[in-house]
């Protein structure tokens, strides 16, 4: 068996599975024994002829894993048959942090699979792929697991067979196993060490590290009152910021610091964890300009790590609310070595509200935005990891007043809290 999969092979009856369908994930488990369960609801669907797979991304390296996975759904949609059908899926240990496993589920829908199979075949003998076949008994219910050994075999023999089972959903979603320091990162250096992993295959990677401050100038106190205002886009955070600016005569910074902005566009379009890697170092530098303006000045800030982490989570994890990491979870800690500010205001908006302000600008979308204006679940969620993210946590402001009673209504809560 390839090394590769050699860590995941001991505990591969205890895992479980889901796979993505329509938004929602459905689990199954596998066992070495006959027990009679019913058929898992991700195969109640599939016809007589259709062959199922599955398609797990294993490897040490991190960064590699990430990047093959990334690149992965662009290669199969390009390469597979057009009556192939491709949904997101894991693997995972439950409760277990860092076990989850990413990869896809394929449901052939073609007479002969042979295809599908040469080019599953391909994928193993080079790159961090591990493939399970899925086969239906002769009673048209009893599912079993294929384990594919090494496809240097011609015959494609499998290492193991096992049964298919439903399971329950877990206690939590498995997308919060592994968000700590992949998807959400609490500390430089484990930032810095995606980035650093980086140089060799993004050059632009080893620019970025040259910008990066120490991590003690990133956690320097300041003499005087640092405020971050965070809200969706159009909630109406650059009127604020720079009114704000001008009423006490303050330092106005936004995160990510201007510095990225030349390397903003290609990160965009990295795996997560390269992307939110560099995001959550761009709050280290932003953090070191916070920490030279704030000595002479107060410091108004336009987004800081609520907007990087709430974003992140919310992405990672699919979905309703009752999804997302438990309030008071870890997950929503302030990263201890990162200048926490004195005040954190969170502009809200009526969300048809915001959409028109959107109108009205007329500006291109991120990625992101465009999942705020379609998916309702994930602006909830995004809205939701905002305002369980202590250390300190969001005071949240209506912002559907006029612009200038917004400012008044800030100004008072920072004159309460910050003594300005």
């Amino acid at each position: 068996m390839a090394r590769r999969t050699m860590a995941v092979l001991p505990q591969w009856s205890s895992r479980i599975f889901s796979v993505e369908q329509e938004g929602a994930p459905l689990y199954f488990a596998i066992q070495e024994k006959h027990r009679g369960a019913e058929v898992p609801q991700v195969f109640r669907k599939v016809l007589q002829h259709d062959k199922c797979y599955s398609l797990l991304v294993c490897s040490s390296d991190r960064v590699r894993k990430a990047k093959f996975y990334w690149e992965l759904k662009d290669k199969l949609l390009k390469d597979l048959p057009p009556e192939c059908d491709l949904s997101p899926m894991s693997s995972f240990l439950p409760n277990v942090k860092d076990s989850l496993i990413k990869g896809y589920f394929l449901k052939d829908s073609c007479e002969s699979s042979s295809s599908t199979e040469r080019l599953l075949r391909r994928l193993t003998q080079h790159d961090p792929v591990l493939v399970c076949s899925y086969l239906r008994g002769e009673d048209g219910r009893l599912w079993t697991q294929h384990l594919w050994s090494d496809a240097e075999c011609p015959t494609m023999e499998t290492s193991k067979n096992y049964y298919v089972v439903p399971s329950e959903a877990p206690e939590y979603h498995p997308s919060t196993l592994n968000i700590i320091n992949s998807d959400v990162f609490y500390s430089f250096q484990e930032a810095y060490e995606v980035l650093k992993k980086c140089g060799d295959i993004i050059p632009e990677a080893t620019s970025v590290l040259e910008l990066l401050p120490s991590r003690v100038e990133a956690r320097r106190k300041p003499d005087f009152p640092v405020i971050v205002i965070e809200g969706l886009d159009a909630t109406g955070k650059t009127t604020l910021t720079e009114s704000l600016r001008d009423t006490l005569g303050a330092a106005l910074l936004r995160s990510p610091p201007q510095c990225l902005s030349p390397w903003r566009a290609h990160f965009d379009q990295e795996p997560p964890l390269i992307r939110r890697a560099f995001y959550a170092l761009g709050n280290y530098i932003t953090a070191e300009q916070i920490g030279q303006e704030g000595m002479k000045t107060p410091v108004i800030v336009d987004r800081f790590w609520h907007s990087t982490a709430a974003y992140a989570i919310a992405t990672a994890v699919s979905g309703p609310v009752c999804n997302l990491p438990a309030e008071g979870s870890e997950m929503y800690r302030w990263p201890s070595d990162l200048l926490q500010p004195s005040l954190v205001v969170i502009l809200t908006l009526d969300p048809e509200e915001r959409k028109r302000r959107l109108r009205d600008r007329g500006q291109e979308k991120t990625v992101e935005e465009h999942k705020l204006d379609h998916n309702q679940l994930f602006r909830l969620r995004v809205e939701e990891a905002y305002r369980r993210i202590s250390g300190p946590a969001c005071v949240t402001v209506d912002a559907s007043p006029p612009a200038d009673q917004v400012l008044q209504q800030v100004l008072l809560l920072i004159r309460g809290k910050c003594h300005l």
